[in-house]
C-alpha cells in the first residue's frame, strides 16, 4: 500500500545536501520552513527548526521488507532517518539494534503482569543512547563539510562525540561541567579529543557553546546539539522504531522515558507516530512517561502544577546526565504528556540508588543514575496509580552502570574470611 506524504517539500530553494528522505527544516511553533543547513532556530519566530521528510515514495510492505533485510544496526532505518543512501558503507560506530529485554524478574518486584521489558541502549559502542543522536549529527557534519565536531555534554555525549569523530577521522573538541563523574570524564577523554571543563553547570556551558559558534574561532565547527541539533535529535527516534520492530511491529501500550533536555522523550514520539502514518504498526492509543529526578525536577514540577511553561532549576542531584535546568524541548514533553495520558514524575537520589539496585538485582542490568531514574519513576508510577500494570510497558535504560559508579559506592563485599570451611560457615554463608 502507498503511504501519504509526512511532510512536504520546502517552498524554497532546494538544498545541495543529500540527506535522503530530508526535505526541508520546519519550525515547530510558526511551520516556516528553510532549506536544510546548519541552523537550529527559526528566523520568523526564534522557535525551534526539526527536520520535516517526504516519505511518500514509501510502500509499507517493501518498506518492511527492507527494514527487516537491514543491518542490525540504526541503518536498517535508513530511509526514515535525515542520512544519505549510502551511509552504511562509511565510517562510524554504527550503534543501535540494542537489547529489548522481557524483564519478568523485575516486573514480579513491581508488580507488572502485562509484560515489562527494558530497552538496554547501555549495549551501544560507547554504552549510552547517545551514540545514536551523535550518528546522525556525523552525516550532517559530513554533508555541510565541517571539520571539528563539538557538543555542550552532561558526559555521556561527550564520549559520545570523542569515539565518533575518532572513527571517522574528524577533530572532536567538547565541553562539560567541570565537576563531572570522573568515569565520563576518562572515557570522554581517551578517544583522543580535547575535552574542555567549564567551571559551572550544564547550561553555563551550552551557553556558552552558543557562544562559540558565532565566534570566527567557532567556524568549521559541528556542534551537534546546537548547529545540528534538529539532524542530532533524530537519532532517537530510532529508540521507537527498534522498539516496535522488536514487539513484532506493534506499539507499546506504555513507555518510560528519562527527560535531561526533553528531546528523546519528544523525538520517541515523533518515531511512534511516522510509524503509523506509515502503515507499519496499527494506530492505537498509548501513553508516554516522562522521568526526572527531585533535583533537577523542571518538567515534573511545571506538569504537577498544571503550567504550560517550565521554569529553570538549579540541579542539585546525583543523576547528573540528566541534570538539565533548563531543558530546552521541556514544553513539548509537558505535551505529549498530557496527550497521549502519560505524566511527568520524579524520584529522589535515594530512591535512584534503590531502583539501580533493583535492576541490577532483578534483571542483571547495571543502569547508570539515569536509568535509576527511570526504574524509580516506573515503580512510584504504579504505585501512585498512573501506570497501568496490567499493560505492556516499555522501560529505557540509556547508559551503562560502569559510568557512574559513585552512586552505588557503598556496595561491596558481603564478607571477609580466611581460606578455610570454618571461616566459611562462622561467616553464615554455608
Amino acid at each position: 500500500m502507498a503511504v501519504q506524504t509526512v511532510a512536504s517539500t520546502t517552498d524554497t530553494a532546494a538544498s545541495p545536501v543529500d540527506l535522503g528522505p530530508a526535505a526541508a527544516l520546519s519550525c515547530r511553533e510558526c511551520g516556516h520552513r528553510v532549506p536544510l543547513g546548519p541552523v537550529f532556530a527559526c528566523q520568523e519566530c526564534f522557535g525551534p527548526l526539526e527536520i520535516a521528510y517526504d516519505f511518500s515514495a514509501h510502500d509499507t510492505e517493501e518498506l518492511r521488507k527492507r527494514i527487516e533485510a537491514g543491518p542490525a544496526n540504526i541503518w536498517r532505518y535508513a530511509p526514515l532517518l535525515p542520512v544519505p543512501a549510502d551511509v552504511a558503507t562509511k565510517p562510524n560506530l554504527n550503534p543501535g539494534w540494542t537489547k529489548l529485554v522481557k524483564a519478568d524478574n523485575l516486573a514480579r518486584e513491581l508488580g507488572v503482569t502485562g509484560g515489562l521489558f527494558v530497552k538496554d541502549d547501555s549495549g551501544n559502542p560507547t554504552h549510552s543512547f547517545k551514540d545514536r543522536v551523535v550518528a546522525q549529527a556525523l552525516e550532517a557534519a559530513r554533508a555541510f563539510g565541517f571539520t571539528t565536531l563539538s557538543c555542550s555534554s552532561t558526559g555521556n555525549l561527550a564520549g559520545a562525540v570523542g569515539a565518533a569523530a575518532a572513527r571517522a577521522g574528524f577533530r572532536s573538541c567538547v565541553f562539560i561541567p567541570h565537576d563531572l563523574e570522573q568515569g565520563k570524564v576518562v572515557m570522554a577523554a581517551v578517544y583522543g579529543g580535547e575535552l574542555v571543563g567549564i567551571e559551572g553547570n550544564y547550561d553555563d556551558v551550552n551557553r556558552f557553546c552558543s557562544e562559540l559558534i558565532g565566534d570566527p574561532a567557532g567556524e568549521g565547527w559541528g556542534f551537534v546539539n546546537v548547529n545540528l541539533r534538529p539532524y542530532y535529535a533524530e537519532g532517537s527516534k530510532t529508540l521507537a522504531y527498534e522498539i516496535c520492530e522488536q514487539l513484532g511491529w506493534r506499539l507499546p501500550d506504555q513507555i518510560v522515558v528519562p527527560i535531561a533536555s526533553g528531546s528523546q522523550l519528544t523525538k520517541i514520539d515523533k518515531g511512534l507516530q511516522e510509524l503509523i502514518g506509515l502503515g507499519l504498526v496499527e494506530d492505537r492509543p498509548y501513553k508516554i512517561f516522562g522521568a526526572q529526578a527531585e533535583g533537577c525536577s523542571p518538567v515534573s514540577t511545571a506538569y504537577k502544577a498544571g503550567h504550560d511553561v517550565v521554569r529553570p532549576q538549579k540541579p542539585n542531584t546525583i543523576a547528573k546526565s540528566l541534570a538539565i535546568g533548563n531543558p530546552a524541548d521541556g514544553p513539548y514533553v509537558l505535551d505529549i504528556a498530557r496527550r497521549t495520558g502519560g505524566a511527568v514524575e520524579d524520584v529522589t537520589d535515594e530512591q535512584v540508588v534503590d531502583a539501580i539496585k533493583l535492576l541490577a538485582r532483578t534483571e542483571g542490568i547495571f543502569a547508570e543514575t539515569a536509568g535509576g531514574v527511570t526504574v524509580g519513576v516506573t515503580r512510584k508510577l504504579i504505585e501512585n496509580g498512573l501506570l497501568d500494570p496490567a499493560k505492556t510497558t516499555v522501560v529505557l535504560n540509556t547508559g551503562d552502570g560502569l559510568k557512574t559508579l559513585d552512586a552505588v559506592a557503598g556496595t561491596g563485599l558481603t564478607a571477609t574470611i580466611r581460606p578455610t570451611l570454618d571461616s566459611f560457615r562462622e561467616a553464615g554463608l554455608a
